[in-house]
C-alpha cells in the first residue's frame, strides 16, 4: 500500500495562526495520516453492508496504478509539480476511479494555485470513495485556507468517522486550527484539547493549543503546554519561543521570559520574532 508521504493537513506546525501560528498552517507540511485504501474502500456484503477492502481484495488494475501513483507522490514530494501531475494522469489512465490518485491531482493543482481544478479533483475524489478519511480531511484543510469555514467544518466531522484512513488526533489538530482561523476560539480550544489529548507528542498540537489558551486569557494553562514544546530543544523554534516569551511577559514572569529571549536572540538571530522582541511588540 502506498505510504502517502505527500499528506498535508495541511500543517507546518507553526507559522502564523494557529498551526503555524495559528492562522497559517503551511500547505506543504506533511500531516502523516495513515495510508486509506482508497476508491474501493468498500465491498458489497449480502445484505447491502460496506465491507473493509484489503490488499486481497484489490484489483490488478487497482495494483498497478497504486505501484504508478508511488512514482508521483515521490515527484510530489520533491516539488517537482508538473512531472508528479503528468504521472497522475498516466495512474487516472489506468484507474480513472482511484481515489488517493484524484486526491493527489487536487493537491498539486492546489499547488500550481488552480483552485477550480483542485475543488473539481477533491469533489471526484470524494464521489469515488465518500469514505476516504484523507481526502476528506484534505478537503477539509483546503476549503479552510479558502476561508470556506463551515464546509471546512463539515468535511473535518466527516474525515473523522474514517479512523481507518486517517489519524483522528491530527484530523482535530486541523479542525481546531480551521475554528481559529474561523474565529470560534472557545470550540477551538476544546478541540485542540483533544488533539492533544490523543496524541500528547505532537508538538503542533500543544502549541496551538497554548495560543488559544493565551487568546482566552487562560495564561497559567497555556504555559504549560508551550513548556512542553520548549522544554525539548529540537521542537523550539522561533514561534514557539516568542509565544512563550509573550506568555511570560503577560503572567510577569521576567526571569522566564529573558531566559526563552536569550534562547531566541542566540538560536535564531535572523528570525522576525527577534526583531519583533527587540521592539516589543508583545501584544501582537
Amino acid at each position: 500500500m502506498l505510504a502517502k508521504n505527500w499528506k498535508r493537513i495541511g500543517c507546518h506546525w507553526m507559522a502564523v495562526p494557529v498551526l503555524l501560528s495559528l492562522t497559517s498552517i503551511s500547505s506543504a507540511q506533511n500531516f502523516g495520516s495513515p495510508d486509506s485504501s482508497s476508491s474501493g474502500n468498500t465491498r458489497s456484503l449480502r445484505g447491502g453492508q460496506q465491507d473493509i477492502t484489503t490488499a486481497s481484495d484489490e484489483s490488478d488494475v487497482r495494483r498497478r496504478a497504486r505501484i504508478r501513483l508511488e512514482l508521483a507522490s515521490a515527484y510530489f514530494s520533491r516539488g517537482d509539480l508538473r512531472t508528479a501531475l503528468d504521472e497522475v494522469k498516466q495512474v487516472l489512465n489506468i484507474d480513472g476511479d482511484f481515489s488517493d490518485a484524484l486526491e493527489l491531482r487536487a493537491l498539486i493543482y492546489d499547488a500550481l494555485n488552480e483552485p477550480g481544478l483542485a475543488d473539481e479533483s477533491f469533489k471526484k475524489a470524494i464521489q469515488a470513495d465518500p469514505r476516504n478519511g484523507s481526502v476528506l480531511h484534505n478537503h477539509g484543510w483546503y476549503l479552510c485556507r479558502k476561508q470556506q469555514y463551515g464546509r471546512a467544518d463539515e468535511q473535518f466531522a466527516k474525515a473523522l468517522q474514517q479512523s481507518l484512513s486517517v489519524s483522528p488526533a491530527k484530523t482535530l489538530l486541523a479542525r481546531g486550527v480551521c475554528q481559529n482561523m474561523a474565529g470560534q476560539v472557545e470550540a477551538a480550544s476544546k478541540t485542540l484539547l483533544r488533539s492533544y489529548e490523543l496524541d500528547p507528542s505532537n508538538p503542533a498540537a500543544a502549541f496551538n493549543l497554548a495560543r488559544v489558551l493565551m487568546i482566552q486569557g487562560d495564561l497559567q494553562r497555556a504555559r504549560f503546554y508551550i513548556r512542553r514544546v520548549n522544554g525539548v530543544p529540537e521542537q523550539a523554534n522561533p514561534e514557539s519561543l516568542w509565544l512563550g516569551i509573550r506568555i511570560e511577559q503577560k503572567l510577569g514572569n521576567m526571569a522566564e521570559r529573558d531566559e526563552l529571549a536569550a534562547s531566541l536572540r542566540s538560536r535564531f538571530p535572523s528570525a522576525r520574532e527577534v526583531t519583533a522582541l527587540e521592539l516589543g511588540r508583545f501584544d501582537e
